[in-house]
């Protein structure tokens, strides 16, 4: 039975926050959230319901406004790459499921803030930041996941009979799957080639509420680690021609812009889970007895923990450069970001297998902050971009240079 996170052994330090690559805001942001995040007691058991519960506590407390920007009732003028890691690498080592539900409302009303209409952003940002609505990104299909071009979801438009000349809806056929709250969310933000011939560059983007007709979410996704995913069907699903996002068939270009501004918090969402590996492998260490003295007089533990905390820092400092160079514009961050997901997921499995091992028959047991750690991480590497896609990313970044 998944049950509630069990407080962390210690409170969780920010010195490493004094790094030139944030500010006093940042610092203070963290500073912040961490209190709140150790005061939460939410019952996880049903993924679905903890899910909808974090999102209004998050809400609640104001760390949903850092999803959307100011204009829209954001706590900042634009998305902050470097606040959002900060926020997912400290829920995550408290919860992975509070952290889930955080990242889904930025990736979920990311495409409208970047190209929503000023209506579209009315309509939808203020109850995202207020935790009143929940958010979905559907891109994923069962044989179009990393290769978005085969996606075979179809948006067929029609036309009204008064021979205006300009599209008036359309009609949605295909299936989405792999879905972050999909089941749950109040709206899906959903691409479907417009143009079926046109590859990537026949793709569109448009608003689903949860509601329309034609839109079947009950299909749920019973996963290692509880999240709320969900397959979703569309069948002839109508909607008016006002809940395209951005232009006809730029959808690619816009999801890719999207996930750009996610990825590298889904490492840090990695990086807030190794830490608390670390955390909790240190705690036992200096806990467990055996053959007259502790765990951690050992040498051999000694060196796994010290391997565990340089394998926790590469990880940190690849996550910050990429929000930092982001932030600042210095660069397109692509393979940054790629690299800061890969290495970030990859060092993260890596340290929670230590840890997990460092507690002996008790890091199997259900229930064991390891253990769930040891399920939660391993979605990671392999959604938003498996660690192989990360790979060509990156080596495609350098023959290019």
């Amino acid at each position: 039975m998944h049950v509630a996170t069990p407080p962390a052994p210690r409170p969780p330090s920010t010195a490493h926050l004094a790094l030139p690559f944030f500010d006093d805001a940042h610092r203070a942001l963290a500073e912040g959230l961490v209190p709140w995040a150790a005061a939460q007691q939410v019952d996880e058991t049903d993924d679905r319901a903890a899910c909808r519960d974090w999102v209004q506590r998050l809400g609640a407390g104001g760390w949903l406004r850092y999803c959307v920007p100011a204009a829209h009732g954001g706590a900042l003028p634009a998305l902050d790459s470097r606040a959002l890691v900060l926020l997912r690498e400290t829920l995550a080592y408290h919860s992975p499921l509070a952290d889930f539900a955080f990242a889904m409302q930025g990736l979920g009303s990311g495409a409208i803030t970047l190209a929503g209409s000023p209506a579209q952003q009315a309509h939808y940002l203020q109850g995202v930041a207020r935790g009143e609505l929940i958010a979905a990104f559907a891109l994923s299909e069962p044989e179009a996941g990393s290769d978005v071009g085969a996606m075979k979801t179809i948006a067929e438009s029609a036309y009204p009979s008064g021979g205006s000349g300009q599209k008036d809806s359309y009609s949605l056929t295909g299936t989405k799957t792999w879905i972050s709250n999909g089941g749950i969310a109040d709206f899906y933000c959903v691409f479907a080639k417009t143009d079926p011939a046109g590859g990537t560059r026949g793709i569109s983007a448009f608003i689903v509420d949860a509601n329309t007709p034609g839109l079947d979410t009950s299909r749920h996704i019973h996963v290692m680690a509880p999240h709320p995913l969900a397959t979703l069907q569309f069948d002839q699903c109508a909607v008016p021609a006002t809940v395209l996002l951005g232009e006809e068939n730029g959808g690619f270009k816009l999801a890719m812009r999207t996930l750009d501004i996610f990825r590298a918090s889904v490492a840090a969402a990695a990086l807030g889970m190794a830490r608390r590996a670390l955390a909790e492998a240190v705690h036992h260490a200096r806990q467990r007895r055996m053959f007259g003295q502790t765990l951690a007089d050992f040498q051999l533990t000694q060196a796994k923990i010290g391997e565990m905390a340089a394998l926790v820092d590469s990880a940190a400092l690849l996550t910050y450069r990429a929000a930092w160079l982001r932030d600042t514009g210095q660069a397109r961050v692509t393979a940054e970001a790629a690299m800061a997901k890969m290495t970030a997921t990859e060092n993260a499995q890596r340290v929670i297998d230590m840890a997990l091992q460092l507690h002996g028959g008790r890091g199997v047991e259900v229930g064991s902050k390891v253990e769930s750690l040891y399920r939660d991480i391993r979605s990671l590497r392999i959604y938003e971009g498996a660690t192989e896609v990360q790979q060509l990313i990156i080596g495609k970044a350098v023959l290019q240079e």
